[in-house]
């Protein structure tokens, strides 16, 4: 994917130049800065007073060891990150990932579309990133506290709820927000709305849960409203089996479809009569199994070992829910040969830009990551909000702000596209709604 303006193109130059080996943060940035080539034409002050270069520069980057002992006595050393890119229209916010592919390149990426993703909620959130190359998976409750402390032992110096907001991730769900927040506010010796994503006991927000998923389905709805579809009747495929595709699969059946495929890390299982979401809650949420168990008790269901195949199944809509690149070029022919319609990002950069160009042109509606799973950041946002107050909103109260928020985000991209002359691309009416909001905010504050 070439830029087709001049600065642009050199500044995508020396981001390469400056972060040799990150390959997933050039992506990123690349695809940020093809999209707004119309806008610098149009706002050459973005490029004059130094808006673009600082936008694709952390404002800060933290990296730290994290030394802990497991069950046995020996001692490990993992690595640490947070990167704190922008907080140009507010405090830092995003998710901390623990799984062992973490490394500085990952969690810049994820922290560059965490500025756009935050800025398209219309919420004063800036965007940030963290984690760890620490793997969760298999560790006793004992070992995952340790590392919890000994991470938020180090972590504590940075974050506060006006200065940066961290929430879960791959690896970080609950458990690991608890301990934690445990730890930070032991640290501290305050109670304050630090993290979000935690236990409803001890400040959390009921609908944060579901948000991602649920918004993933509200934004897509309204694309598919648009084109004169929905999700009623419709056979759909879902990758992952965590979170977010867990309540994009409860969201899509009760707005009438058929989920029939989800995944993990290790492979997928197929459901032709439709995925037992039930018995898939407890499995990932209570006993936290692998999939290919799913298939050992529902005869009607195969598990086959591996995830790239989950594609080649047919559907109408594909909500890619797992990590970033899994869905190829490849993959992208399989669902259009198959009759696929209409794909939504609902995991950080699913589809390799590739295979976004390969559905775009085949007329395939796509909705891109940084807004179509932008419910989940939203709803913490509403946490945060409800933290500050001190007071707790009912579920409904949260999920209604939610769909408002995720209809308004998709108005805003369209609109967006419209204005800057690529109608139709939700990926850069995306990119250029977010960034207006930010651009705006740092040409106030001068050169920072």
């Amino acid at each position: 994917m070439s830029i087709n303006h001049a600065y642009l193109s050199g500044l995508m130059d020396r981001v390469i130049a400056r972060n040799p080996a990150e390959p997933e943060f050039h992506q990123a940035v690349r695809e940020v800065l093809t999209s707004l080539v119309p806008v610098v034409e149009a706002r050459p002050e973005f490029i004059k007073e130094g808006v673009m270069d600082c936008l694709v520069e952390p404002e800060r980057i933290i990296k730290f060891r994290v030394p802990w002992e497991d069950e046995q006595g020996n001692v490990h050393v993992n690595r640490g990150f947070r990167v704190q890119f922008n907080s140009a229209i507010g405090p830092y916010k995003g998710g901390l990932r623990f799984h062992p592919t973490v490394y500085e390149g990952i969690i810049k990426f994820l922290g560059f579309e965490q500025i756009f993703k935050n800025s398209l909620t219309g919420l004063p959130i800036g965007g940030g990133k963290g984690g760890s190359d620490f793997n969760p998976k298999g560790r006793t409750d004992l070992e995952v506290m340790r590392f919890c402390q000994s991470f938020m032992t180090e972590l504590f110096k940075y974050i506060g709820p006006d200065t940066d907001v961290p929430a879960g991730d791959i690896g970080v769900g609950g458990r690991e927000i608890g301990y934690l927040f445990g730890q930070y506010k032991r640290l501290r010796n305050e109670f304050t709305g630090v993290l979000t994503g935690k236990g409803l006991t001890y400040g959390g927000s009921l609908a944060r849960t579901e948000a991602t998923g649920y918004g993933l389905c509200y934004f897509t709805g309204c694309m598919l409203q648009d084109a004169g579809r929905s999700f009623d009747g419709e056979t759909v495929v879902i990758s992952g089996s965590g979170n977010v595709a867990l309540y994009a699969c409860e969201k899509a059946m009760q707005l009438g479809a058929k989920v029939v495929a989800m995944s993990d890390s290790a492979g997928y299982v197929y459901d032709r009569d439709g995925i037992d979401l039930p018995y898939m809650k407890d499995l990932k949420e209570v006993r936290r199994g692998r999939i290919c168990e799913y298939a050992e008790s529902h005869p009607g269901a195969a598990y086959h070992a591996g995830c790239r195949d989950i594609w080649s199944i047919p559907c109408g809509i594909a909500l890619p829910c797992a990590t970033q690149n899994e869905l190829d070029l490849d993959a992208a022919k399989t669902l259009i040969r198959n009759g696929c319609f209409c794909v939504s990002e609902g995991a950080n950069m699913p589809c390799t830009p590739e295979a976004v160009d390969a559905l775009q042109a085949a007329g395939v509606l796509f909705a891109p990551a940084k807004a179509a799973n932008a419910g989940g950041v939203a709803t913490s946002a509403l946490e945060m909000s409800q933290n500050s107050m001190r007071f707790s909103w009912t579920f409904q109260e949260v999920d209604d702000h939610l769909k408002k928020i995720m209809v308004d985000l998709y108005r805003n991209a369209k609109n967006a596209a419209e204005q800057y002359g690529t109608p139709g691309d939700l990926a850069a009416g995306a990119n250029i709604a977010g960034f207006l909001k930010v651009g705006e905010s740092m040409l106030a504050y001068g050169i920072i």
